[in-house]
C-alpha cells in the first residue's frame, strides 16, 4: 500500500453551464494562458509527485458520485484519496501537498478566504463510502458524516486556485486575470 493519496482528476464532467455561457468548445479544452484549461491542473498534479488517476467521461457514470466512486475503484491500494474536479487550473502543487500531508482525521478541506475548495482529502477510512456514491451529488454526504463524527480538519491556504473553477466564459476571465497577477508577482 503506498504512503501517498492518490489525486483522483475529475474530467467526466459535460460542461453544459460553459456552453451555456457562450463557451465554443468544452470547459477543459477553453484556452487559459494559451494552454487548455486541463493541462494546467495536470501540471499541477505532475509537479506535486503524488500519485494520480484521470477520471475521464463515461455515459454509465453520468454524474459527479459516479466518477469519484469510478476514480477509487481504479486506485483500491491508496492511502486516501484527493478529489480534485478537473476545472480548478489554478491550483498549486503545493497546496496539493499540504492537502495530501498525513493527518488523524479522516477528511481535510482547503479553505482560502473563508470559502471551502478543492481538493479534498478523504482518507482511507473513507474509502468504502466512496465507492457507494452515485449520482451529482458529488461526496457531500461523506463529507457530512465525518464533520457529524468530527473527523474533519479545515486547513487555511493561501491560493485562490482552489476556489477557482471553471464553469462559464467569466469564470475564464476571472481565472486569466488571476494567472496574470500570479506571473507579475513572480
Amino acid at each position: 500500500m503506498s504512503s501517498l493519496p492518490v489525486v483522483i482528476v475529475l474530467a467526466a464532467g459535460r460542461g453544459e453551464r460553459f456552453a451555456a455561457s457562450g463557451g465554443q468548445v468544452h470547459k477543459l479544452q477553453a484556452l487559459l494562458g494559451g494552454r487548455p484549461v486541463i493541462d494546467h491542473v495536470l501540471d499541477a498534479v505532475r509537479a506535486s509527485g503524488l500519485p494520480f488517476h484521470v477520471v475521464q467521461a463515461d455515459p454509465s457514470r453520468p454524474g459527479m458520485g459516479d466518477s469519484i466512486a469510478a476514480g477509487v475503484r481504479a486506485t483500491p491500494d491508496a492511502d486516501g484519496w484527493l478529489i480534485l474536479p478537473a476545472d480548478l487550473p489554478l491550483v498549486r502543487a503545493s497546496t496539493l501537498l499540504a492537502i495530501a500531508a498525513p493527518s488523524s482525521m479522516a477528511v481535510t478541506v482547503p479553505v482560502h478566504e473563508g470559502q471551502r475548495g478543492h481538493p479534498v482529502r478523504f482518507g482511507s477510512v473513507c474509502g468504502q463510502a466512496l465507492l457507494q456514491l452515485e449520482g451529482s451529488r458529488g461526496a457531500a454526504s461523506v463529507l457530512q458524516a465525518q464533520m457529524a463524527a468530527g473527523s474533519v480538519a479545515l486547513i487555511d491556504v493561501d491560493d485562490a486556485g482552489v476556489v477557482t473553477d471553471i464553469d462559464t466564459l467569466d469564470d475564464l476571465q476571472r481565472a486569466e486575470a488571476l494567472l496574470a497577477q500570479r506571473k507579475d508577482a513572480a
